[in-house]
């Protein structure tokens, strides 16, 4: 089954303003924006999003009576049957009751579809628990967020009415959907407050928040810092500290305030980095901040074993009638397609549209709101494609992707590795394809010499039990339609 393409393609063109089809968009499985296929029911997010917050959904906490066997009154996803590498599934057969975690707190760990611990999570989980410091490295999409919310969540308490761990993260989008997480993983502890507060937004709604209960805090650097010095956002009680992505939090764009934000913390409290590279600038901030971290490596290889990449060389003309063929070509649930810079963004997602596919497109330079709006209706199926910067490389974790895109090509290998981690999430399988000019043929060799990997060019039909999950049985056999 090919991408899509609308019913009318004349009707819908691009909204300028927030990055979606003018008109209306189709339900999920409808043609010209739904997706189909068993991934949809993965990505379906409870809740809204409101001036950079998540809202839980209501949820209705069952009285836990003494030798109830409580496994049997939880709401639990249909199981996930796709084939997963040894990316996540290479562990020490541990189970998360191992970890002495509440009983609570598991009731949302299972609801979630989590069945067992990532290796990421079985090394990190026992040693954040102890409350001891971590540096901790592992590919995209294994289960990082897993590793520090489940031991932040066990160690709140709910007695004491103050900010208690904190998140930095260096996207809006990925604090969002942080939030869902921690939100939806703590639905049965009965009262844990989860705040997200991010540039962009409204600031009064924030101070007016932080009048209120908050425990845990998913915060962006610039308007943590800013909430903070204000005297709001009271973190002289905060007792862990997360850096997700700490490469990009410990740049030159981040690291100041970084610094200065530790400065109004406790001297006794714990951190934690977490993040898929690991570049000199971690090295100093951990030396300069870390007491005796305990150091997690996960990454002997960098790229994730379930991603295939390929390139086909084209000139810089041929680009969107190169699109359009892989477009009627391969089976896409979901793809996300890089540009590198946010003017092309709008002119390929606009070119897209004309074509008849469906949509939606995202930078930083797009009002909050209409940011907002795009992440939650991609991420729920609204739509199948979408066109964006490298604003999308962090940690965003949209299951039903199966196709990376790089319509140009990025300079840096640390780059490239973030954005075909889109696909091929927590040990699935993924395909990235790369369009390739004269001008980006030496970055291409020296992206693969850099991360110890194989680009190969695309072949004339790209077999789809290498990024089709339909085509796969849970041992990771191939399924004859």
């Amino acid at each position: 089954m090919s991408t899509a393409r609308t019913e009318n393609p004349m009707i819908l063109g691009l909204s300028n303003q927030n990055g979606q089809l003018r008109g209306s968009v189709k339900t999920a499985g409808a043609p010209g924006g739904g997706v189909g296929g068993p991934q949809q029911q993965l990505i379906q997010m409870k809740g809204t999003i409101n001036n950079g917050n998540s809202l839980p959904a209501p949820t209705t906490n069952a009285v836990i009576k003494l030798g109830d066997d409580w496994k049997k009154n939880l709401k639990l996803p249909p199981k996930d049957t796709r084939m997963r590498t040894s990316d996540v599934t290479a562990t020490k057969g541990n189970e998360f009751e191992d970890y002495c975690l509440k009983r609570e707190l598991l009731m949302g760990i299972f609801e979630m579809g989590w069945e067992k611990p990532s290796p990421i999570q079985e090394e990190s989980i026992p040693i954040a628990l102890s409350g001891r410091d971590i540096l901790a490295r592992a590919k995209n999409g294994t289960g990082k967020s897993g590793a520090y919310l489940i031991p932040l969540l066990e160690r709140i308490d709910l007695k004491r009415d103050c900010i208690q761990a904190m998140v930095i993260v260096p996207t809006r989008e990925l604090a969002l959907q942080v939030s869902q997480i921690s939100i939806q993983v703590s639905k049965h502890m009965g009262g844990v407050k989860v705040m997200a507060t991010t540039g962009g937004t409204n600031l009064r709604d924030d101070i007016m928040r932080l009048d209120e209960t908050v425990h845990v805090v998913i915060a962006t650097p610039g308007r943590i810092l800013d909430l903070i010095k204000k005297g709001v956002a009271k973190v002289n009680q905060v007792h862990m500290v997360v850096l997700d992505e700490a490469d990009k939090l410990l740049s030159q764009d981040f690291v100041s305030m970084m610094e200065e934000m530790l400065g109004f913390l406790a001297k006794q409290r714990q951190i934690l980095l977490y993040s898929a590279t690991f570049p000199l600038s971690v090295q100093k901030f951990m030396n300069a901040h870390l007491q005796k971290p305990y150091e997690i490596n996960l990454m002997e290889e960098l790229t994730l074993k379930g991603v295939t990449q390929y390139y086909a060389y084209v000139t810089e003309r041929q680009k969107v009638h190169c699109l359009n063929t892989l477009f009627s070509r391969l089976q896409i649930n979901q793809s996300i397609i890089f540009c590198n810079s946010s003017q092309r963004v709008e002119l390929l997602a606009k070119k897209i549209s004309q074509l008849g596919y469906s949509c939606f497109y995202i930078h930083a330079k797009m009002r909050q709101e209409h940011r907002n709006r795009v992440f939650h209706d991609f991420r729920n199926g609204l739509c199948r494609n979408l066109v964006c910067t490298d604003l999308f490389t962090r940690g965003i974790d949209i299951q039903a992707v199966n196709v990376v895109i790089n319509f140009d090509f990025p300079k840096l290998g640390e780059t490239y590795l973030h954005r075909i981690g889109r696909s091929g999430r927590f040990g699935h399988l993924g395909l990235a394809i790369n369009l390739i000019t004269y001008d980006d043929r030496f970055n291409l060799k020296g992206i693969e010499e850099q991360l110890g990997t194989e680009i190969k060019p695309i072949p004339g039909i790209i077999d789809k039990s290498l990024y089709v999950a339909e085509y796969h049985s849970e041992s990771g056999e191939e399924i004859k339609p």
